[in-house]
């Protein structure tokens, strides 16, 4: 499924540059250059995409495909596009990608060379830069490590630049800046690192500046200067903390997942040709500028995950295109604008977990936000009011961060010294032990640790404060632990429901563990089962530890999480509950707690096996994840879900490689087949029937489409909506990871569902 148009500007700037090149077929090639692609053709070890060699004596007149195209002026080959299947076609062991580009080297006349999905692999050779008449170069989707060769300066002519998806690693080099034409760099998704050289203010020729999805970090260069910029994508990287400086002619940026902080520039809002802009999962602070709303190009608005302020009214006015806003997990008050209700405008519209009035999706009260905006308020205002020198800048912040560092950590230390002496009072001696030696050191490296906090109060803002519970609180909820609180109870362990002072019911995880370890291992996991809050998972609330009166070699661990009744989303479709965008809903919320475990802590956790029937509907369909993959002791392997959640995690080594990301794209993809199907998929030969049935109704007709959907929902979906869901599905169960989407592919479809089956609501309301 194509996305929308302001999401192609990189796409057609790219065929908007090829189409350029004069071109002139001939009606033979130079001999030298005819032999030149026989030989790449047997160093690429004859792949069927270049069979049409086979086939024809002069190539210059071989019929374009999107597979194969050459392009010839008079008897010199100008352009060579070959885009291969990353996964279908592997090279030889003996490949060597210094030999093939010496051979590339023979086609001097070249001026664009595309090698996609070719499984290139090993250092890209210096050799390159013979290739001097290069204006576009395309070496995406192969497999080239190492840094970028500086011999890449050598093409003077060099207007495209584009390595996505490979391992390059090192810097972005500062010789970048010799590339005095370049339109577009494009370097997504690789491993490179460092700071960003400031010589890039200097290519005021570029137009298109990808860098997302790298370890990139620190603060982005001026680009100010850059008038001609119209893409800057720089998401799931490590800059910060301030906004960059740009030129107001932006058409789509994109700052998603990075460390910036401090409070959103008013220029914004000159931005009048901006048509996306996402600077979602981030630290920023301050007031929200309104008027970007009503910013004439803007499509697609997304600033979820930050800490922004200011109050809102329903007579702000939008812009009238506005397709796609998430403003939720802030802390706006006021009223959503009218402008942004869904029943007025064809639009999707996210706006939970802020502090607004009279609306529908979930919200804080209002002191909520005032008390954190309170908690979070910075003062660089007030240093841009008096524009000091960049040196008394830098004095002051580093006077200021360290008084500040101090202050932060003396409070904290009394307000825990005073926590912790009152709730020792109280410790029986069977828990204190431990808790001495463990429990204060691990508050006060929760309270020090930045990502934490910040990913708790982002995503987890609802909760309450994670925090060690005593023994006698836990048995005053469980009445001793009577067998009437009991739940469930395996050779592991136990767990019980409990009903705390406060009135919150939890669920509380008994596990017994023999000291193989010191108290400081069992830590480290208890730290990141503390950060691991969200909406969309069953959380943590605290911990206890407790030595075993009757056999010294074990401790008891209690672990305290959220209750959740058991209505699992598979009981829910089977049941035929849930409406065509509920199911949706449901899908987008499983995905944005998937992306959490990914990203929302470090490090990441992947390979979390999901199952349908591990995503819990409370009584308002909000959605959560019951189980995933953390491993706390050898001794839990294998306590997984059962009849009633498992309030836990999944005990399996934590992996992090690019295919274990992948693995949990299909287990979305086995649940989508059941919210598609409305019916259980238990077995693998069942997956792949109901996958190949998805994919011959996709090219047939819409019939065919609503004859295997859910008959309860059939005449409730869209066209458009049903095919989208579909595609997704069959893409999300691909045999081969690498073609699988990426989970935030999976959430912009499900959203793009979402949008399109609402607008069709709509249209049956009026």
């Amino acid at each position: 499924m194509a996305k929308p148009q302001l999401h192609n500007s990189y796409h057609f700037l790219l065929l908007l540059l090829i189409c350029s090149c004069s071109v002139h077929l001939s009606k033979q090639l130079q001999q030298s250059q005819y032999e030149t692609l026989m030989k790449i053709q047997e160093l690429l070890d004859y792949p069927p995409v270049l069979n049409s060699f086979y086939n024809s004596s002069d190539l210059c007149n071989i019929e374009p495909t999107p597979s194969l195209t050459l392009v010839c002026y008079e008897d010199n080959l100008t352009q060579l596009h070959i885009v291969g299947d990353r996964g279908v076609h592997p090279l030889p062991q003996s490949f060597s990608s210094g030999s093939f580009f010496d051979t590339l080297g023979g086609l001097s006349s070249l001026k664009v060379l595309s090698l996609v999905s070719l499984r290139l692999w090993g250092a890209i050779p210096g050799s390159i830069g013979q290739l001097s008449s290069l204006e576009i170069l395309n070496l995406s989707s192969n497999y080239f490590n190492g840094p970028i060769p500086v011999q890449l300066s050598y093409l003077k002519n060099l207007q495209t630049l584009i390595l996505d998806n490979n391992n390059c690693s090192g810097k972005v080099p500062g010789w970048i800046s010799s590339l005095r034409t370049l339109s577009v760099l494009s370097l997504k998704n690789n491993s490179l690192s460092g700071v960003l050289p400031s010589s890039l203010k200097e290519l005021e020729t570029l137009r298109v500046l990808s860098l997302s999805r790298n370890n990139l970090s620190g603060e982005v260069p001026d680009l100010h200067n850059l008038r001609f910029l119209q893409l800057l994508n720089l998401a799931d990287n490590h800059f910060g903390p301030d906004f960059p400086n740009l030129h107001n002619k932006l058409i789509t940026l994109v700052l998603r997942n990075n460390r910036f902080q401090f409070g959103l520039p008013g220029e914004l809002s000159t931005y009048h040709q901006l048509q996306k802009l996402d600077i979602s999962l981030n630290g920023f602070v301050g007031p929200f500028l309104p008027s970007i709303l009503s910013l004439p190009s803007m499509v697609y608005l997304d600033i979820h995950g930050n800490k922004l302020t200011g109050m809102l009214f329903q007579n702000m006015s939008c812009n009238p295109e506005l397709g796609y806003v998430d403003l939720s997990l802030n802390l706006l008050v006021g009223d959503l604008p009218s402008c942004l209700e869904v029943g007025n405008m064809n639009r999707l519209v996210l706006y939970s977990n802020n502090c607004l009035s009279n609306v529908e999706q979930m919200q804080h009260p209002s002191n909520f936000c005032h008390n954190e905006a309170l908690a979070v308020k910075v003062l660089p205002h007030k240093e841009n009011n008096k524009k000091p020198t960049a040196k008394s800048v830098i004095s002051l912040s580093m006077v200021g961060a360290a008084l500040g560092g101090i202050a932060v950590v003396g409070v904290v230390l009394l307000f825990v010294r005073k926590v912790y002496n009152k709730d020792s009072m109280k410790i029986p001696a069977t828990c204190r032990l431990i808790m001495d030696n463990v429990s204060n050191v691990n508050t006060l490296k929760l309270l020090s640790d930045a990502k934490c906090i910040s990913q708790t109060m982002k995503m987890g803002a609802t909760l309450p404060v994670y925090r060690t519970f005593t023994l006698e609180e836990l048995k005053e909820a469980t009445d001793n632990f009577d067998v009437s609180s009991l739940i469930r109870e395996s050779s592991h362990g136990q767990v019980y429901r409990g009903k705390l002072t406060d009135g919150t019911v939890v669920a509380i995880k008994s596990m017994k563990m023999r000291k193989r370890h010191s108290p400081q291992m069992y830590t480290r996991h208890i730290e990141m089962i503390s950060k691991l809050r969200h909406r969309h998972l069953v959380s943590a609330l605290g911990h206890c530890f407790e030595n075993c009166m009757d056999d010294s070699s074990v401790t008891k661990i209690y672990l305290i999480f959220e209750f959740l009744p058991n209505r699992t989303l598979r009981s829910y479709i089977s049941g035929q509950k849930l409406t065509w965008i509920q199911r949706i809903m449901a899908a987008i919320g499983v995905v944005k707690g998937v992306k959490f475990l990914h990203t929302g802590i470090v490090p990441g956790i992947f390979s979390n096996h999901l199952k349908i029937t591990d995503v819990i509907l409370d009584q308002d369909l909000h959605v959560k994840i019951s189980t995933y993959n953390l491993p706390l002791l050898a001794e839990n392997k294998g306590m997984g879900y059962s009849e009633v959640p498992y309030y836990g995690m999944k005990a399996r080594p934590l992996a992090r490689t690019q295919q274990d990301e992948k693995s949990d794209v299909y287990d979305i993809g086995v649940i989508l087949l059941e919210i598609i199907l409305g019916r259980p998929i238990t077995s693998q030969n069942e997956v792949v029937f109901a996958r190949d049935l998805l994919q011959v109704s996709i090219t047939i007709d819409e019939s065919a489409r609503k004859g295997i959907v859910d008959p309860s929902v059939m005449n409730d979906c869209s066209e458009e909506s049903l095919k989208t869901m579909m595609e997704l599905c069959v893409r999300c169960l691909g045999n081969e990871p690498r073609n699988r989407p990426s989970v935030e592919d999976v959430l912009w479809n499900l959203q793009f569902a979402a949008q399109v089956q609402n607008v069709k609501n709509n249209q049956e309301l009026v």
